[in-house]
């Protein structure tokens, strides 16, 4: 073997060195958060799109390669516009997109503020086949993202582990009662700055402030070090986040004419008839809320798609005699009229008028607006 080839490891190794914990090979997570200089909106309108397209192109490049998601981070902070969420097995595929973004036409005028690089593991805190699933992520299709860095003090890791694990049975219960909260944590320990990067998937903002609240009351929250800066980051597509950088010139992208231009009054085409199985239920945005779409027999039917009890995503649920029932606490509701007929949910669904036409799905609002006339 050469000295590069002993330096880097056997060449075969997916992670590029990193060793298998029983079970399965960790992924390598790599968190980098983009900022584009303010001259770049003063670029003619051609030279910026092209920026975009290679960008984008350079992204797709990976796909066989790497796990990327894209959030755009516009307004939320003002230090930092776009996020990158890779996940792969190796580090060197992490750097070479890196270096393939710094090829784009976009590269001049692109600053990285925040960079976290991190991998999965093992937890020691939980059972051994939720550890064994923490190995690999499997990102939701959440709406926002909210990430951190995360420190220790050196206190926490003098105590038992009988100690750290009545703390951490604690901070566990509290998570636990907001499951419309997805969490992934990855450690850092000798890679980077910080110890661990925690991030959360959710449909529910209100919930994530409503969990991180209720940490700081947990006994385990004494032993935080630091855990800033943090990231409200919005789920889209990497085109579409690119296009929430704005700047003069720029044309009006469709969804944000949709939602410019949205009637209560209009019918909306949200999906294909054949996205929806017979017995099966599809979460669809409308009217900037979450619908849960679903099929029973010849029937069509539409309703509030978070739980009324613990925002559990219904489309996640089961189909069964013209009903839709939780997949968390197994609450019950009638499709027709979104009441509950089996809890713990007391509070009924918002429904909506459903129709199919031209091989879509069409939606309105079924309850009138204030102020507005009611749909027909």
């Amino acid at each position: 073997m050469s000295d590069r080839g002993a330096r880097r490891g056997d060449s075969k190794s997916p992670a590029g060195g990193h060793g298998d914990e029983a079970g399965g090979r960790r992924q390598v997570v790599k968190f980098s958060f983009y900022r584009v200089d303010p001259a770049w909106r003063q670029l003619p309108v051609a030279d910026r799109e092209a920026g975009k397209d290679a960008l984008v192109a350079a992204v797709d490049a990976f796909s066989g390669r790497l796990q990327v998601r894209s959030y755009s981070v516009v307004g939320m902070r003002g230090d930092a516009d776009v996020l990158l969420w890779q996940i792969g097995e190796r580090l060197e595929d992490i750097q070479a997109l890196a270096t393939e973004v710094m090829r784009t036409p976009l590269a001049p005028h692109l600053s990285m503020p925040y960079s976290y690089l991190a991998m999965t593991r093992k937890s020691q805190y939980v059972s051994p086949d939720e550890a064994e699933a923490r190995l690999h992520l499997h990102p939701a299709d959440s709406k926002y993202f909210f990430v951190y860095p995360f420190v220790k003090t050196r206190e926490w890791y003098q105590l038992s582990l009988e100690e750290r694990q009545e703390m951490m049975s604690g901070h566990i219960t509290v998570g636990r009662k907001y499951p419309s909260v997805k969490l992934n944590t990855t450690y850092s320990f000798g890679l980077d700055d910080q110890e661990f990067v925690v991030s959360f998937e959710t449909d529910e903002p209100a919930d994530f402030l409503d969990l991180v609240m209720e940490l700081r009351e947990a006994k385990s929250s004494l032993y935080t070090l630091r855990d800033t800066p943090i990231f409200t980051c919005v789920s889209l597509g990497l085109r579409e986040t690119l296009d929430t950088l704005g700047a003069p010139g720029d044309p009006v992208s469709a969804s944000q004419a949709v939602g410019l231009q949205f009637d209560s009054d209009a019918w909306q085409r949200v999906a294909e008839e054949s996205d929806v199985a017979d017995g099966a239920a599809k979460m669809v945005y409308f009217a900037g809320e979450q619908v849960a779409l679903v099929r029973f027999g010849e029937r069509l039917y539409a309703v509030a798609n978070r739980c009324s009890h613990a925002n559990a995503s219904l489309a996640d649920g089961t189909v069964a005699d013209g009903a839709l029932t939780c997949p968390s606490h197994g609450s019950t509701f009638d499709l027709a009229t979104g009441e509950p007929s089996c809890g713990p949910a007391n509070r009924p669904l918002m429904t909506y008028a459903v129709r199919s036409e031209d091989g879509g799905i069409w939606l309105a609002q079924r309850t009138p607006v204030p102020g507005r006339k009611s749909a027909s």
